[in-house]
C-alpha cells in the first residue's frame, strides 16, 4: 500500500514504479472541495484520488508486488480497510511541510501491525530537517525505516520499495 495525505504524491510513485499503465480513479478536484482540502502547498493540484490507484511491479517469477494507493482525504479512508487486506507493508509517504498529515496513515498500520517504511517525498524547502529530527517529530517506533526519497524518480521508488520489503521480511522472521 502507499498511503499519506492528500497531494503527498501516492499517485506519483505508482506511476513511476507500475510495469503496466496504472488504474487511476483521479478526478478533477471541484469548486466543493475549496475548505476541504487544503491544496495551498501544491497550488498546481486540479484532481484527486477518489478510490484508489492500482499498478503492479514483477520482481521475477515468482514475486509480483500489487501496488495499491489509497486516496489522501479522511472522507475516502473507508476504503483502506478492503485495500489493506493481505498487504504485504505500507509505504507513508511524508510532506515535511505537512507533517500532521501523516500521522493517521502511521497510525493506522502501527494499529494493525503491517510493517511499513515512511518516506519523505522530495518537495521544496524540506531538506533541512535532519533524520533524527524528523523521527522524533513523527514519533516513529524504534525500527520503523525512515527513507528520503523522489516520488517522481523511478529509482529513488523502487529503492523505498525494496527498503519495505526488507523490512516486511525482517518482522515476518
Amino acid at each position: 500500500m502507499i498511503a499519506g495525505g492528500f497531494g503527498v504524491g501516492k499517485t506519483t510513485l505508482v506511476r513511476s514504479l507500475s510495469e503496466v499503465p496504472p488504474l487511476s480513479t483521479e478526478q478533477e478536484m471541484t469548486s466543493l472541495s475549496q475548505g476541504v482540502d487544503d491544496a495551498s502547498v501544491v497550488p498546481d493540484k486540479t484532481t484527486t484520488t477518489v478510490a484508489m490507484d492500482f499498478g503492479r511491479l514483477t520482481v521475477d517469477e515468482k514475486l509480483v508486488l500489487y501496488l495499491f494507493g489509497t486516496p489522501g482525504q479522511s472522507r475516502f479512508w473507508f476504503m483502506w480497510d478492503e485495500l489493506a487486506r493481505g498487504a504485504v507493508g505500507a509505504v507513508v509517504l511524508v510532506d515535511l511541510r505537512r507533517v500532521d498529515d501523516c500521522f493517521a496513515a502511521i497510525d493506522y498500520f502501527e494499529n494493525r501491525g503491517v510493517p511499513f517504511v515512511v518516506a519523505l517525498n522530495g518537495f521544496p524547502g524540506t531538506a533541512g530537517f535532519d533524520d533524527e529530527t524528523v523521527r522524533d517529530a513523527l514519533a516513529l517506533p524504534p525500527g520503523a525505516p525512515l527513507v528520503r526519497m523522489d516520488a517522481r524518480d523511478d529509482g529513488s521508488c523502487e529503492a523505498t520499495l525494496v527498503t519495505l520489503v526488507e523490512h516486511a521480511l525482517a518482522r515476518s522472521a
